[in-house]
């Protein structure tokens, strides 16, 4: 069996803050066999996140938990399809899958456990989209790192950058259910707005309108701050350290503010760090796996019960795919960046997927 097949590639390494020319769309057909072991999924959507740019650099990602991209290759994501073919007893024609598929209109994959891959249970009632952002590596960072990581205590105060993101958006959320008093940064109005009449922020503030982050920082938090969710980097991250409180602790999420080398890299104050004993660490989604199940089964039933909302910012097309991706270091997205591929009749039971709350299109 072959299918025609599109996937977005790029033109060259990318070093600074990627354009719509640094990409191209390329043809190759998909080749499936009856007894290859593959399973032949359609994708349907597919997630568009930061940290891509991180493997399009030509500076070597050995240090990195990721593989770099060459330039024509395809460039796998995570995303959500329906099996077409499969050569494999565990996935049947027409099972929803999530995983680790690609920017293309069809991805191959041979079922192992290094791959990851899960069928979607269309009987819980969710917008497919779902499944790769709150249910998926943006609901799993979010959680992970937030109650992992951060250890809330209720009373706590909490700041997150980057607050209307995909994960920032969540995390603000997950912190006013864990009894914790929550600011966001973002940067508009528009934003700001979201944070604190839809998304239950206690406060947010337009970080492009404070000329001193330490002092704006000083001004929401008068008693310090307990945990940063950190998204950003540079200027933000030393802000924030001056900030915390004795026994702080920071979640290192990502820090969108130096993976283009446009502004300076975060000096924080090592000092500050030893006496106020601060806990800094990374991770990564992928630190989670083994709890995957269990965080969306709790984030599902707070979705159900309306207790965190899920914004989505969808663009239409494989087409639009780079467009999407340098929008996301202009800042123009809200929410969890998804490009949808293709319509199905309908994605879950239920749930027409065109019906789902808080779109952006």
């Amino acid at each position: 069996m072959e299918v025609g097949n599109r996937y977005v590639a790029i033109r060259h390494h990318i070093e600074g803050a990627p354009t719509e020319a640094d990409f191209e769309v390329r043809e190759a057909p998909a080749r499936w066999a009856p007894g290859s072991g593959e399973v032949l999924v359609r994708n349907l959507y597919v997630s568009v996140d930061p940290y891509q740019l991180n493997r399009m650099k030509r500076t070597s990602t050995s240090h990195l938990a990721v593989d770099g991209i060459q330039p024509g290759q395809r460039i796998a994501a995570y995303a959500a399809g329906e099996v077409v073919a499969s050569a494999c007893p565990e996935y049947k024609e027409g099972d929803l899958v999530a995983g680790v598929l690609g920017w293309e209109d069809y991805t191959l994959f041979r079922p192992s456990p290094t791959v990851l891959m899960s069928k979607i249970d269309a009987s819980a009632g969710f917008p497919l989209s779902y499944h790769i952002s709150v249910l998926g590596t943006s609901g799993m960072t979010a959680y992970g790192g937030f109650f992992e990581v951060c250890k809330p205590v209720k009373g706590e105060k909490v700041f997150v950058s980057a607050a209307s993101g995909s994960v920032g958006s969540l995390v603000g959320q997950f912190a006013k259910l864990a009894g914790c008093y929550v600011v966001g940064c973002a940067g508009s109005k528009a934003k700001v707005d979201l944070l604190k009449d839809k998304l239950g922020f206690d406060d947010a503030f337009n970080y492009k309108d404070e000329p001193d982050l330490k002092s704006a920082l000083k001004r929401y938090f008068p008693d310090g701050i307990d945990i940063y969710f950190e998204n950003v980097g540079g200027e933000m991250l030393e802000a924030a350290l001056a900030n915390m409180n004795t026994y702080g602790r920071v979640a290192v999420c990502g820090v969108i503010s130096e993976y283009t080398g446009a502004g300076r890299r975060a000096v924080p104050d090592l000092l500050e760090i030893i006496y106020k004993r601060i806990t800094i660490r990374g991770f990564l989604a992928w630190d989670f796996l083994g709890r995957f199940g269990e965080f969306n089964a709790i984030i599902g039933d707070w979705i159900r019960q309306g207790k965190v909302q899920v914004i989505e910012d969808v663009s239409d097309g494989l087409e639009s795919i780079p467009s999407a991706f340098a929008a996301l270091f202009r800042g123009e997205n809200i929410g969890k960046k998804l490009v949808r591929l293709r319509n199905r009749i309908q994605e879950t039971a239920g749930h027409a997927d065109d019906s789902a709350p808080n779109k952006l299109e």
